[in-house]
């Protein structure tokens, strides 16, 4: 396969990226499915390092993981093999060109480096020096339409064969992730006709994830009164209007405490209305489950001189994260295309 030339390596990065985030899955958080898919993977080929890794165009995000219990004395491992390196604390995240992972995403299928001081291209990665990686054995990890959006990986700290039973156990063990794709997708379709929900709402509502608060959703309203702006981008900075009246303050308050938090009154000129209009604005932390960490925020402005009262948001917002709950733990995902 021809290596991409530069301007192909960003537009399939980009790609990723923009899949990545449909699914939920551009960030490093650790998630139980990946760590567990890994831990497989490091038992199946006896491995003391195994990942799952997504890769973007600006980052490798490791959200399963497998890293061995540290040694005791923290000078040799059990044979005696030499250092041992405490990988204990070692970061869900890398840069895009950091170890070995990059190269697989790239040629597009599976790299086995028995040993990676018999690869001048390879031995001299920051990887070796950080880690002691002497071997790798990496798999394309795709979704269920078939694009590549990280790996598979498992990496020892001593020269190894990777004989072609461990290979294609790799294979099938990465393969088991497709429904976990196809499961992410299905729940994104159940997401759009709530989203259908949102479109014929009177008021204003938008759909943040995470604490940068990046925007999923924003109905008819939302874009009349305060901005149509892309989908992803973040909200404090695209949103600056509402942002100085101190709603993503409100919004920060909601995602970090948990708490429904309402900013009663806040005085905004809108792109509807040649005066400043005075809105209340209730944020409601959204979780996918009623256990689960909090995910995003649901946003609802209510014009002063609207006939829905208070209340009647209360309800509206309590329905729809009672919605979000019943969706299952990975519900949070894609907005509607185009919004």
């Amino acid at each position: 396969m021809d290596p991409l030339t530069p301007d192909q390596t960003r537009h399939a990065g980009e790609q990723r990226r923009l899949r990545l985030q449909v699914l939920g899955l551009n960030t490093v958080e650790a998630e139980a499915t990946f760590d567990r898919v890994a831990r497989l993977a490091a038992s199946f080929t006896q491995s003391p390092l195994a990942m799952v890794n997504f890769i973007n165009d600006e980052r490798q995000m490791f959200r399963g993981m497998y890293v061995p219990p540290t040694s005791p004395d923290g000078a040799t491992d059990s044979e005696g093999r030499g250092i041992v390196f405490d990988l204990s604390d070692i970061a869900r995240e890398a840069p895009n060109d950091y170890g070995f992972c990059p190269h697989v995403v790239a040629q597009g299928s599976q790299l086995a480096l028995d040993d990676v001081f018999d690869y001048p291209r390879f031995r001299g990665n920051a990887l070796v020096n950080d880690m002691g990686v002497r071997s790798y054995l990496g798999t394309p990890l795709r979704d269920n339409t078939g694009m590549i959006l990280g790996t598979v990986c498992v990496a020892d700290m001593v020269a190894r064969t990777w004989d072609r039973k461990i290979k294609e156990g790799m294979q099938e063990l990465t393969e088991t992730l497709l429904s976990e794709f196809k499961l992410r997708d299905s729940l994104l379709a159940q997401q759009h006709e709530l989203f259908a929900v949102f479109d014929g709402a009177p008021f204003p509502i938008m759909l943040t994830e995470g604490p940068h608060h990046l925007l999923r959703y924003a109905n008819g309203k939302q874009g009349a009164a305060f901005g149509m702006v892309p989908q992803f981008s973040p909200g404090r900075q695209v949103l600056s209007g509402l942002d100085s009246v101190g709603v993503f303050n409100a919004m920060d308050e909601a995602f970090h405490t948990g708490r429904t938090t309402t900013l009663p009154h806040a005085a905004i000129t809108t792109y509807d209305s040649p005066s400043p209009q005075a809105f209340s604005f209730l944020c409601t932390p959204v979780r996918t489950s009623p256990t689960a960490p909090v995910s995003g925020v649901l946003t609802v402005a209510m014009n002063s001189h609207d006939s829905y009262p208070a209340a009647e948001q209360r309800v509206f917002a309590a329905n729809v994260q009672e919605r979000f709950e019943q969706l299952g733990s990975n519900g949070f995902g894609a907005a509607p295309p185009g919004r």
